[in-house]
């Protein structure tokens, strides 16, 4: 069976097994009706609207039309019109996606239908995340005054697009939750490609229409858009005809032969399938008139307000600010036509990760004390390759507000790219998760940074980050659900940091890196190390602490001259500052470091170890409770960690703060005993397993 996540065995959205349920709708010949994503208000995420005769029904397809279908005839750019929603984004997408049928297959599996084994069922797949998920709806839609309150299809009878818009708003949350979007998200989940954006500016018109043609070639989805100066611009018409602020799908591009010019043109669609522009070369312009019908009939034109039209591309690099552009693979954004069954030239690296508040939410680099907290990967590049595509690419990215403020001499174009032959070319993209959930769209300001790595691998510390700058970057921070870039950098190890503008901000993410296949590139873990006993326990027992001791045995031990967990908490206790006594747990824990023989009880030299030891990590904690409070935070945690010889990855410290922090946001001088206590036992335990050969796990 193929790998879970994959096209071919899609992870089921909330366990829903499409195969299973059809069946059982089919035995019992009822039609599904989902609990999961039910016909009601919360599905729908609007308000409701207080006009009584505005209610909305949901309604099956053939209720709402007797000869419904799920496709008329062949899957089209105009068979998706935008109803009562800000969606355009994700429409403009679909409509990209049905000029492309080996992609839109893994969407909208075939075999299904209204008419036949219909159970009222139907499966959509979207890529979420580095995999594939399937999601089953049934086929009740929305409907107010007789009418599909949503997408619908200019054939009134055909309903696909309809319930791709239904599965798309189960799977991010409510129909409410698909308001306002940028188009590269609906690419990259309808394909799995990488979505970047092209600024219409950047490329000569006649150079942009061949980039365009290719890139549609190579199954990329392609669209485009007009820059709205303010809010209240959005959704304006221009006097050309064309929508600011609104998504377009650039579904095809082509050429005419008018006397003796040649006029190269792109080939538009409007979402909302009707507005169209108005200027040279649209339906019904009298450009057309001097064009002979074999090449009119070649460009299947249509004189019809169905939102698409044709456009020259003088004209749309004059009207419109940026192409958004989603290629399946990296190969793809060459803007260079290509043989695609070749064997694909780049691998592959992803990796899923958490921006813990506290932890490993550490920030920008406006917060030095915290930045290196954020999640650390590790990179190894090991050979150079060639790559003189810099198609999308911006090597002169804007810096952050504020930070290095350093002067670079120009470099010629030339020059760059003989430098770029002596590089490894690595393309990185990252992508936060779920934050376009039910009513609520709120994504963080994000960015990567890469720095280049001079001695042995490791955790990376403050001081690392102070003194080194980054060697590459994604940019200025981001308010959107994806930043990327294509870099090059020589051979050699590096670490990639993913971070937020500000620190402390819950969130998740995924990360990918394609590199040149060829160029064995890997993502290493940051190893813990652990000097503890050189660090902390090695110190000389103090005298005081000793007699403390040994009287205390005299007095208290059993005939075995051991003291159980109870007679140690007291004796720990009686030497503590008050505010930093331990309880009963803590105390276990440290015994059960020890070599007791399985008895659980210290012994004289035992017992003055831990007492020294305990004195000691409580001097680190009061140099690490910077504030005086008596508990200290995450990343207070991992200095702490540090100087008592202990130097773990943010996972690592994640997980303990998960354990002993008990939900909380500070942690007291017994939970962080109990973090010291835990990482001296688990080496133990590993070296264990292996010796009786167990497969080594990862803490």
């Amino acid at each position: 069976m193929s790998e879970l996540g994959s096209i071919d065995n899609p992870v089921k959205f909330k366990d829903q097994d499409y195969d299973a349920l059809l069946q059982k709708c089919l035995k019992t010949a009822a039609l599904f009706s989902d609990t999961v994503f039910a016909a009601n208000q919360s599905s729908l995420g609007i308000p409701v609207d207080p006009d009584p005769k505005k209610g909305v029904k949901w309604l099956r397809p053939k209720e709402i039309t007797s000869n419904a279908v799920f496709v008329e005839g062949t899957m089209g750019t105009t068979d998706i019109c935008q109803g009562q929603l800000g969606n355009c984004w994700l429409l403009a997408a679909l409509s990209c996606l049905t000029m492309h049928p080996q992609l839109f297959v893994k969407v909208v599996p075939s075999g299904q239908s209204l008419s036949e084994s219909y159970a009222g069922i139907f499966r959509f797949r979207f890529w979420q995340y580095g995999e594939w998920v399937e999601v089953v709806v049934d086929d009740r839609l929305p409907v107010r005054e007789g009418r599909l309150l949503f997408s619908y299809s200019r054939t009134t009878n055909e309903f696909w697009s309809a319930l791709v818009e239904k599965a798309y708003a189960k799977l991010i949350g409510s129909y409410g939750s698909l308001k306002g979007g940028i188009i590269s998200e609906g690419m990259e989940d309808f394909t799995g490609g990488i979505a970047y954006s092209l600024p219409v500016s950047s490329r000569p018109p006649r150079m942009l229409w061949r980039a365009i043609t290719a890139a549609l070639a190579r199954s990329s989805l392609l669209s485009c858009f007009i820059h709205a100066a303010s809010v209240k611009e959005i959704g304006t018409v221009t006097s050309e005809g064309l929508v600011k602020g609104h998504a377009y799908a650039i579904t095809d591009t082509d050429k005419v032969q008018r006397v003796s010019e040649e006029v190269l043109l792109l080939r538009l669609r409007n979402p909302w399938g009707f507005v169209e522009y108005c200027g040279p070369w649209s339906d019904k312009c009298k450009d057309w008139d001097v064009i002979d019908n074999a090449q009119k009939a070649r460009l299947a034109l249509a004189k019809v307000e169905d939102g698409e039209f044709w456009i020259g591309i003088e004209d749309f690099c004059r009207l419109f600010n940026t192409v958004e552009m989603c290629s399946v693979n990296p190969d793809s954004m060459s803007g260079e036509a290509g043989d695609d069954t070749a064997t694909p030239s780049w691998t592959l690296s992803s990796h899923q990760g958490t921006w813990v508040p506290m932890c490993s939410a550490g920030g920008s680099r406006r917060y030095p004390r915290s930045f290196w907290k954020n999640p650390q990967f590790q990179m190894v590049l090991s050979e150079k390759d060639v790559d003189d595509y810099d198609y999308g690419e911006d090597e002169d990215v804007e810096e952050e507000d504020g930070e290095d403020d350093v002067v670079v001499a120009p470099v010629s174009k030339t020059e760059k790219q003989r430098e770029k032959k002596k590089k490894c070319t690595v393309l990185v993209e990252l992508l936060q998760k779920y934050r376009r959930q039910k009513d609520q769209v709120n994504f963080l300001y994000i960015a990567f940074h890469i720095y280049k790595l001079q001695d042995k691998p490791g955790s990376l510390d403050q001081q690392f980050f102070s003194n080194n700058s980054p060697v590459a970057r994604s940019g200025k921070y981001r308010s959107i659900r994806s930043v990327w870039r294509k870099v090059h950098l020589e051979p050699g190890s590096y670490v990639l940091l993913a971070s937020t503008y500000r620190p402390n901000l819950q969130g998740e993410f995924f990360l990918r890196v394609y590199t040149k296949t060829g160029n064995i590139q890997g993502f290493q873990d940051f190893p813990c190390t652990n000097n503890y006993s050189v660090m902390v326990m090695s110190k000389p027992v103090l005298p005081e602490d000793q007699f403390r001791v040994q009287k205390w045995f005299d007095e208290k031990a059993g005939s075995d001259d051991r003291v159980n967990a109870v007679q140690f908490m007291n004796l720990v206790n009686s030497v503590l500052e008050k505010d930093y006594e331990l309880p009963l747990e803590t105390c276990r824990q440290l015994i059960f470091g020890e070599d007791t023989g399985g008895r659980g009880r210290l012994s004289r030299a035992q017992a003055e170890k831990l007492l020294t030891s305990l004195r000691n990590l409580q001097s680190i904690f009061f140099q690490f409770d910077e504030d005086s409070s008596g508990t200290m935070s995450p990343f207070e945690l991992s200095l702490a960690l540090n100087a008592a010889g202990v130097e773990c990855d943010n996972v690592v410290v994640q997980l303990l703060w998960e354990r002993f922090g008990a939900g909380e946001q500070y942690l007291p001088f017994n939970g962080f005993v109990s973090c010291v206590a835990r990482l001296q036992v688990f080496p133990l335990i590993f070296e264990n397993l292996e010796s009786k050969g167990a497969k080594k796990s990862k803490y």
